[in-house]
């Protein structure tokens, strides 16, 4: 079935939001500008980034109480129905500190390494989402999804070897920082794989609405990470910590650099509102369509990403990168049951429907020839 302009729309929205969050912050890691101390150096606040990012989720939420306000108004003598309104808010904290720490932990990671190698290795949340909904949840895993987990190991450490292999460019620090970065991304994607099982186990029950679910989630991060970030002045990271007083985070630092570069103001800007949208947009595609288009959108958000960052000079070509990419979609697609399998299925069907076919003919051959035979009129 074709898809009508606003799945068009949703799915164009997604792709170019998600795009722009992941390089939006990656511009922001990049820039250089005047700090409190009054000496120039780089942008280095993942922790503020991320609380950049919670309130983009959180304004879901206001997004989801405006809608709610202007159904009533519109239509004062009919409640509006937006799903289960009946829970605590509460439920919503754990899943929302499990983002808070892998958003930091892949913050810190992008910081390190490139931006297309950091949305590459999130596909790693398949794996760890599979294994520990057979361990909790009690799933079973079929053939082909053992099938696409492996590959998307295979494709995983391709990414991993090309990083390895290609080094560090003017971009980055060095070849031990961009591994540390890519596995810190790695880290991460385990703590979203348990935010994902804890949020089927325990949220889903609830049918509380996505956007409304989003916006909770966000609001628990950003109140929290806001209150970590004022500890984190506080801590002191010794070399951990690019910053002149190397600490662990200084938001008053951070702030100043963001007054004295509107690029950094800018990209904190798209990622704020980018995340928002994007969060909306995915909501919509998996409601207007399913949650394996999402999952090919998001696919290819991965390699805009990609090309643009080759586009802007971020990093060098890496062949074995484009050969790990192309590998990791093809196990997101055996996993997902999507392409692969169903090509291969449909392939198999009309075989067997020639196979079909051809005894039919054979068996309609032997019954004439038993029958007295076919003579040909212009035979002699």
């Amino acid at each position: 079935m074709a898809w009508t302009s606003k799945q068009i729309l949703l799915a164009l929205m997604m792709v170019i939001t998600g795009s722009i969050n992941t390089l939006s912050t990656k511009w922001a890691d990049r820039q250089t500008a005047v700090g409190r101390d009054g000496n120039s150096h780089s942008f280095d606040h993942p922790f503020l980034q991320a609380v950049g990012m919670f309130l983009g989720e959180f304004s879901c939420l206001i997004a989801f109480q405006i809608i709610k306000l202007y159904n009533r108004k519109r239509n004062p003598s009919q409640e509006p129905n937006l799903g289960n309104q009946s829970f605590n808010p509460l439920i919503f904290l754990p899943p929302a500190l499990c983002d808070m720490c892998g958003t930091s932990l892949m913050y810190v990671g992008l910081n390190l390494t490139y931006a297309s190698s950091f949305q590459m290795l999130r596909g790693a949340v398949i794996i760890f989402t599979a294994l520990l909904s057979v361990a909790f949840l009690g799933s079973t895993i079929r053939k082909v999804m053992w099938a696409g987990i492996f590959v998307i190991l295979v494709g995983l450490a391709l990414v991993g070897i090309s990083d390895i292999i290609f080094g560090s460019d003017s971009a980055q620090t060095d070849t031990n920082g961009i591994i540390a970065g890519d596995l810190l991304i790695i880290m991460a994607q385990i703590i979203a794989a348990v935010q994902m099982v804890y949020e089927e186990k325990f949220v889903t029950r609830y049918s509380v609405p996505a956007m409304q679910a989003v916006g909770w989630e966000g609001f628990f991060g950003f109140i929290v990470l806001g209150i970590l970030n004022v500890i984190f002045f506080y801590i002191d990271a010794g070399a951990f910590s690019k910053l002149p007083t190397h600490k662990l985070e200084d938001p008053v630092d951070a702030f100043i650099q963001i007054g004295n570069n509107w690029k950094i103001l800018l990209a904190t800007v798209g990622n704020i509102v980018s995340i928002a949208f994007f969060n909306f947009a995915g909501i919509s595609v998996t409601k207007e369509l399913s949650a394996t288009t999402r999952m090919v959108l998001d696919s290819v958000r991965t390699l805009v990403i990609w090309v643009v960052t080759l586009g802007l000079m971020w990093q060098d070509f890496q062949y074995l990168q484009l050969v790990g990419f192309f590998i990791l979609l093809s196990g997101m697609c055996l996993y997902n049951n999507i392409i692969i399998v169903p090509a291969v299925r449909y392939c198999q069907e009309r075989r067997r429907t020639g196979q079909a076919m051809g005894n039919v003919g054979e068996e309609r051959d032997r019954l004439i020839n038993s029958a007295g035979g076919f003579q040909d009129p212009t035979s002699t």
